[in-house]
């Protein structure tokens, strides 16, 4: 740590923040009422390279700016939210799918604590997003939200009485491998008709391309962004694709909805920001399938920050779990 200046102090102000993704890891320092600063993006699996030193090297490039601009100002510690299964209390990495591939078993709390000196939280990417909810966004003064991520897979997060759902350790709220089709499509957890493979960015584009190969016209190179574009401009192929998406997206909520109660469901991630008219069919769908009593005043809104919020929440968990509140 000597070598790029940044010591740790407990009452500190900004914090470390890394958002590990399956595509890329971004890092950044965030203050208390969430500011960011000092931003790097590196790709998560760059030629092979262990994911725990990819996360040391974007750590070390945004403490590095740091130092060069707040010299002897300390940091309050490194929250890292990742894709992935996380044991909460060891800040390990339990399970990771394919998408991330050898990142399971990683011991990430202890590596880095090693080699930066500042503590360590490491949670699940959709849990601090729910932290930035909490603190900053929708989820201020609300005792019961859900949280939905549609990215590269779909995770989730739930919020009871004001407090995250961890469950024995950690791994509570899998809600993309909730199954919407009992005879639907596999998943790779294993399962049929998860979520995940209808409300991914993966998912989406993956039954697009299936759907073209049907009719003869394969476009192997079909991304999600293709298909939601041309979703709004009358597509009709891909608009049968994103029915299929708010169908079960709409049977999700509905049944999250009559478990859990909740005030609000945020709805962030990558294939979120296609805006209103999205969120807007996911409500529409929700309140065909949900006891109208348990549906009413209930709110499903974007993410605080878009594809920031992951990043944010990260940085957050200093705050949250500070050992001196304990």
């Amino acid at each position: 740590m000597a070598r790029i200046g940044v010591k740790h102090d407990p009452d500190a102000e900004y914090a470390v923040a890394v958002d590990v993704g399956g595509t890329k890891t971004n890092a950044g320092i965030v203050s208390r009422s969430g500011e960011i600063v000092h931003t790097v993006s590196l790709p998560t699996q760059a030629g092979g390279v262990p994911v725990a030193d990819r996360i040391s090297e974007a750590v070390e490039a945004v403490l590095m700016e740091f130092a060069k601009v707040h010299g002897g100002i300390g940091l309050k510690g490194i929250g890292i939210g990742t894709a992935g299964q996380v044991d909460w209390a060891e800040g390990s990495i339990r399970y990771s799918s394919d998408l991330i591939p050898g990142y399971g078993g990683t011991p990430l709390k202890r590596l880095l604590q090693e080699r930066f000196g500042l503590p360590v939280w490491v949670d699940n990417d959709v849990n601090v997003l729910a932290l930035t909810e909490k603190t900053l966004g929708a989820g201020r003064g609300v005792r019961q939200m859900l949280c939905l991520a549609l990215g590269t897979g779909v995770g989730g997060a739930v919020m009871i009485d004001g407090q995250l759902l961890h469950g024995a350790w950690g791994g509570a709220a899998e809600l993309g491998h909730l199954s919407v089709d009992f005879n639907g499509l596999p998943c790779v957890c294993g399962s049929v008709g998860c979520l995940e493979q209808y409300a991914s960015g993966t998912g989406i584009a993956k039954r697009m391309r299936a759907k073209l190969d049907t009719l003869g016209r394969p476009e192997p190179l079909m991304d999600t962004w293709t298909v939601i574009a041309r979703w709004q401009t009358g597509d009709g192929l891909a608009a049968e694709v994103m029915d299929e998406t708010f169908a079960a997206l709409g049977a999700a909520a509905a049944s999250l909805i009559h478990t859990f109660n909740p005030e609000v469901i945020v709805v962030g991630g990558g294939v979120a920001d296609a805006g209103e008219p999205f969120l807007e069919r996911i409500r529409l769908e929700t309140a065909k399938r949900s006891i109208p009593s348990l549906y009413a005043g209930v709110r499903i809104v974007p993410a605080y920050r878009g594809n920031w919020s992951g990043m944010i929440g990260a940085g957050l968990q200093a705050w949250e779990y500070d050992p001196k509140q304990d």
